[in-house]
């Protein structure tokens, strides 16, 4: 069996529609299955069984020499909050509590890290071990996030392979209970659908021109694809890079969602919040040479390509992934 945590969430929810194409039905899906705004998110999905969040470490204990692999993509994801205690037991107790089965039992683990945890990039955006205890986040989510990864580095006890993929700036079916947290092109294509215009963030730094910020966008569907390719090829363990490589500007970003609708471009530059402002990135690119040189396949979805995927097949028709 397969165990998916945070499966009613934006990127858990897709990967348990990847694995049934892919045959599997043998999943054992976690989360918080009292919060509902998420049920369409895996309406359809074929699985063995449901099990809560609070209740799910403890059963893990009992199925553990029938799970085949975790794929940990659970975590609270709020940005902006910052609740340390719930990011403490959320993402990081919870995570080392996934990890002990998962070492004991020797079980694979494949858990979702990010690209949050490389803070303004100022010690840059390479996966190196050795370089990662150096790094500075901006937040109380990302803070979380680079604990677990540290604390991973450390332990003697480990899954007998684990892999924390750091994941870039991800887009795609399926994050609309997200809420503020759902990707630009998400709320690109709200905008522009409403109002026939985008509003995108100033740039509050001399050295970006407004829209020119940029981020290392990654579609859902290429991040599908990494967690299963990674899993299936057993490279060495660690902390690997999940992105594309390619930085790309909130204008580009901009200019396809308007392309995918089939209207002009029509972008106004409005001021950032206060509360963003210090937290703010204004450049992610991954160095995806680890996962090059570990023989892993690179995403292949292009910016333009995967928003018009998006908008045209999933956001217009209101479908899930």
């Amino acid at each position: 069996m397969i165990v998916v945590t945070g499966a009613m969430g934006f990127i858990g929810s897709g990967f348990v529609s990847y694995l049934n194409q892919s045959g599997h039905q043998d999943i054992i899906v976690s989360d918080d299955f009292y919060k509902w705004k998420k049920e369409k998110n895996l309406a359809g999905k074929r699985v063995y069984e449901w099990i809560h969040r609070d209740l799910f470490i403890a059963y893990f204990e009992k199925v553990a020499s029938q799970v085949e692999a975790v794929f940990h993509l659970g975590a609270r994801t709020d940005t902006i909050s910052d609740d340390v205690a719930i990011f403490e037991k959320l993402n990081l107790q919870y995570s080392k509590d996934i990890w002990s089965v998962c070492a004991r039992h020797s079980i694979p683990l494949i858990y979702a890290s990010s690209a949050a945890t490389y803070g303004d990039g100022q010690f840059g955006f390479s996966d190196d071990h050795e370089g990662i205890q150096n790094l500075k986040p901006l937040n109380a989510y990302a803070r979380s996030k680079h604990a677990f990864d540290v604390w991973a580095l450390d332990q003697k006890l480990t899954p007998p392979q684990w892999y924390g993929l750091k994941f870039f700036n991800v887009y795609g079916p399926n994050e609309g209970h997200k809420g503020r947290m759902a990707s630009v092109v998400f709320h690109a294509w709200h905008q522009i659908r409403e109002s026939g215009q985008l509003k995108l963030f100033k740039s509050h730094r001399p050295d970006y021109k407004d829209g020119g910020q940029l981020r290392d966008f990654i579609y859902v569907k290429d991040i599908h694809e990494m967690l299963w390719n990674i899993y299936s090829k057993k490279p060495e363990s660690g902390i690997y890079n999940a992105g594309t490589g390619t930085a790309r500007t909130f204008e580009d970003l901009g200019k396809a969602s308007f392309d995918a609708i089939s209207i002009p471009p029509n972008i106004e530059y409005i001021d950032m919040p206060d509360d963003l402002r210090e937290k703010y990135q204004y450049h992610t690119q991954a160095d995806m040479a680890k996962w090059k040189n570990a023989g892993l396949s690179l995403p292949a979805t292009q910016l333009e390509s995967g928003i018009s995927d998006y908008i045209r097949h999933y956001l217009n028709p209101g479908k899930f992934l």
